[in-house]
């Protein structure tokens, strides 16, 4: 009798979908999928829904950077409707798989691919469950019998073989909600729809602060463009006052959407387990930083960019960062801005790569996989060192919002303030917030926002915010944590006042990082350290200690092939 195995996918946004793909890729022999979505439509999750966008806000990467669903973007917009097409202000004889779309646009797209996999999953045989408006409050792992019970609300259970969570972005509140016109994220984005003749302060300069940005521009005022194509600005009555000053640590503002020669590079580079062995043996047990760099980074010049490769060959990663940021910190942020609009716009035109800038992407993507075995040492030089330039050179800022941005800063309505990495911002006790910084002459600043938004993106969770408490009670998840290479490094780092730092009774001294532990498979690794073979965790916020840059499509593919590929060995 052919044997059964059911698997639940818990959170049915792209995570969720991409998941979803790799089990029908797979054909398990007797398999049932259940899905399990808090909201009423499947594929587009929070990022590419009416909680994270409205009609201004784009998607920032085009159908030819997209990992492959059943249809292409480009084939999808050729069978939408005049109305449609009109909706989202498309052209489509002007279209191609170059172009970026409408965030709420590529949602429905999403939906779409979801709909089409379940007709393949039917031809395949395998029978798929879907449950809209679940909201799965528990999972408790039963051991014993080899299988998972999962509840949704309060009464309603199912029991599952095998199970992945898909849950997607969290943005808890403290504070928003009690705090007028304080707000803790920009989600969802109906709730800028504010009117203000003041000054807005925007904590980031992130694309989460670009969607405030562009979301409240057009409640105080509208873009126009004219024949050449060029935005301007015009604000409206009543919001005279209004302006927008963007709060960075260093300054400066992201770079440029670009044409992509090579969108999947990063696949190409993933360390393979005999390399990655290899590079430990050498180094204690541990994966170097600098041979990822080396090898993901500095090497894909040798023979594409030898000019390229001839200027970083000898620069340390230390020296190869603070050298970019610096040409960048000599200009003014608008100007560095507006000179990186004009070479992306040429290289979309000319479809020709910034290349540095691709494999700058590809390498971190890269650091994902081998980011557990680095040191605590490594992980902190990552952290401080490498990931505040990649969050600004990969963030790729689409056109039209680029576009935007300048315009409100052209009309005097956009500010970039540089805080610095000792800022920080209370709550005000009525009405907004206080940001706390030195400005660059080192003068003590405190200034009162009526208005705040905090937009720096999807924070990692930590352990104590694991939302499925039987598994954390039970002992079925575990705090992330790295080992220090150094003890002087650790004791440095103690009297620096990094408070996430433990020695063990065997004196072993680490350093916690955020949420839980998972393995190279991603399966929930317990408090003994044994791994889960019915619970996997591919939801991000909570893993980020172990996955520094978790956040895309091309995440959400690659996690979703190692995951099936174990389930279809049995787990």
């Amino acid at each position: 009798m052919q044997q059964e195995i059911h698997i639940a996918i818990i959170g049915g946004g792209p995570s969720g979908l991409f998941m979803y793909k790799r089990l029908i890729e797979k054909n398990i022999t007797g398999l049932k999928v259940s899905i399990f979505e808090s909201r009423k439509q499947l594929g587009a999750g929070m990022p590419y829904s009416y909680e994270g966008a409205t009609a201004e806000h784009l998607t920032n990467v085009s159908d030819h950077e997209i990992p492959t669903l059943v249809t292409s973007i480009e084939e999808y917009v050729q069978s939408l409707s005049e109305t449609t097409l009109h909706t989202y202000g498309i052209d489509v004889d002007d279209f191609n798989r170059y172009k970026v779309v409408p965030r709420l646009l590529f949602g429905r797209y999403l939906s779409e691919q979801f709909m089409l996999l379940k007709r393949q999953a039917d031809l395949q045989g395998i029978e798929t469950q879907v449950y809209l408006c679940s909201q799965v409050s528990d999972i408790v792992d039963m051991e014993s019998q080899g299988q998972v019970k999962i509840v949704v609300g309060s009464t309603d259970t199912y029991i599952v073989d095998k199970l992945i969570i898909c849950t997607g972005h969290k943005w808890p509140t403290k504070y928003e909600g009690n705090v007028e016109h304080y707000f803790e994220s920009p989600y969802p984005p109906s709730k800028l729809a504010l009117k203000t003749n003041h000054a807005v302060g925007i904590r980031g300069a992130s694309l989460t602060a670009i969607d405030a940005i562009r979301t409240l521009a057009r409640h105080n005022g509208a873009f126009e463009r004219n024949d050449k194509g060029e935005v301007s600005y015009t604000i409206d009555p009543g919001s005279e006052n209004f302006k927008i000053m963007m709060h960075t640590r260093s300054g400066l503002l992201p770079a440029i959407r670009f044409h992509q020669e090579e969108p999947f590079l990063a696949n190409s580079l993933l360390i393979s387990e005999e390399e990655l062995m290899l590079n430990r043996l050498e180094n204690d047990g541990f994966v170097s930083l600098d041979f990822l760099f080396e090898r993901n980074f500095k090497a894909q010049f040798k023979e594409k960019d030898p000019e390229f490769y001839a200027i970083v060959e000898k620069l340390s990663l230390e020296d190869f960062v603070e050298t970019v940021l610096s040409l960048r910190g000599q200009k003014e942020p608008f100007d560095v801005f507006r000179q990186e609009y004009e070479q992306a716009l040429q290289s979309i035109k000319k479809r020709e790569s910034i290349y540095w800038k691709e494999v700058l992407s590809a390498l971190s993507f890269t650091l994902n996989y081998p980011a557990k075995y680095m040191s605590a040492e490594d992980m902190l030089r990552l952290k401080k060192v490498l990931m505040p330039l990649i969050s600004i050179v990969i963030a790729f800022v689409p056109q039209g919002s680029s576009r935007e941005l300048l315009a409100l800063h052209d009309a005097g309505r956009l500010e970039v303030v540089n805080v610095g990495h000792d800022s920080r911002v209370e709550p005000a006790s009525d009405m907004g917030a206080y940001y706390y910084y030195a400005d660059e002459s080192g003068i003590d600043q405190k200034t009162h926002y009526k208005t705040f938004v905090d937009c720096v993106g999807q924070r990692p969770m930590g352990y104590e915010d694991f939302p499925f408490r039987s598994l954390v009670d039970s002992g079925n998840v575990s705090q992330a944590y790295l080992r220090f290479r150094s003890a002087d490094r650790a004791k440095d780092e103690m009297l620096a006042g990094n408070d996430h730092i433990f020695v063990t009774a065997e004196g072993a001294i680490f350093l916690q990082v955020p949420g839980i532990k998972i393995d190279d498979s991603f399966r929930l690794v317990d408090q003994k350290g044994v791994s889960n073979h019915r619970i996997y965790m591919m939801a991000v916020p909570y893993i980020g200690g172990y996955n520094p840059d978790y956040s895309g499509l091309d995440f959400c593919s690659e996690t979703s092939a190692i995951i099936a590929g174990q389930l279809a060995e049995g787990g």
